[in-house]
């Protein structure tokens, strides 16, 4: 890709816990020595599946994501964003090489994501948010917009007048989001999948309608379509033959016209 060619860069990699990520799903079947006691007597099991699933252990993560941050930074132009969304285990480190590789002074914000959803610790404070780390490629001519966000709920409406409860409030750098609801709308079954509310008030900010919106660690394809609603160009790129599926469905399903470019390795296509 050339060089400056996009506006916008939101990239969600593997958060490198150690462990496989994956999102299952049960179903029934009848058997004569099942657990399970239906209508009349019949008696099923229940079967287990892994239904898509990814590896996100490394072990050199830095040598990893190293060199693609580097690329973020080749392709931004200089009105140009990035959003790097990582968690607790990384971020700190981030911080110090995109301070080197961008420079301290285009830091602009450290966005806490906090939800309320999962199992809960006993030993320890819960972890219960992300860490959205954002750099710019010029800190003197980057484009910022948050007239265009989607406002959120006052948390004390009382506090102000009807016509500002009415209208909601412009976001901090603490997002209160829920994720993405097991039974709602928006699942695709891709683990990690994030809310298409967080990926709209990025791109709301830090671009305008016909600009370029770039995510290399696509998924299921939620900046896609948070930018194909936004009136934003896109392309997402991903290795994994599941995400390719599952964002092709999605935009299929949502009328948003786009190519399949395959990359010349079979190990590593690419959607766009």
């Amino acid at each position: 890709m050339p060089d400056e060619s996009v506006q916008l860069i939101y990239i969600d990699p593997p958060f490198n816990t150690g462990r496989t990520q994956s999102r299952g799903g049960n179903s029934t079947r009848r058997s004569e020595t099942g657990s399970r006691v239906g209508f009349k007597g019949q008696r099923y099991e229940i079967v287990r599946s892994t239904v898509l699933s990814y590896d996100d252990e490394f072990a050199d993560y830095w040598g990893f994501l190293e060199p693609r941050l580097e690329e973020a930074w080749r392709l931004l132009n200089q009105t140009g964003t990035l959003y790097l969304h990582l968690d607790y285990r990384e971020s700190h480190y981030a911080k110090v090489l995109l301070d080197a590789l961008f420079g301290r002074e285009s830091f602009l914000n450290e966005i806490i994501w906090a939800y309320d959803y999962g199992a809960k610790s006993t030993k320890r404070w819960p972890a219960k948010h992300d860490t959205i780390l954002v750099y710019v490629k010029d800190p003197a001519q980057y484009f910022f917009n948050s007239a265009e966000v989607d406002r959120e709920p006052y948390m004390a409406p009382g506090l102000v007048t009807p016509e500002k409860a009415e209208l909601g409030k412009l976001p901090t750098d603490v997002w209160w989001h829920t994720i993405v609801s097991p039974t709602g709308k928006e699942k695709t079954g891709y683990p990690t999948q994030k809310p298409l509310g967080i990926l709209r008030r990025v791109i709301q900010a830090s671009s305008k309608p016909g600009d370029v919106v770039l995510d290399f660690f696509a998924g299921s394809g939620t900046t896609g379509a948070a930018a194909a609603s936004l009136d934003r160009n896109f392309i997402l790129v991903d290795q994994n033959p599941e995400s390719i599926e599952v964002i092709t469905q999605r935009m299929a399903k949502a009328g948003v016209e786009f190519d399949l470019i395959r990359a010349r390795s079979p190990k590593k296509p690419a959607a766009k």
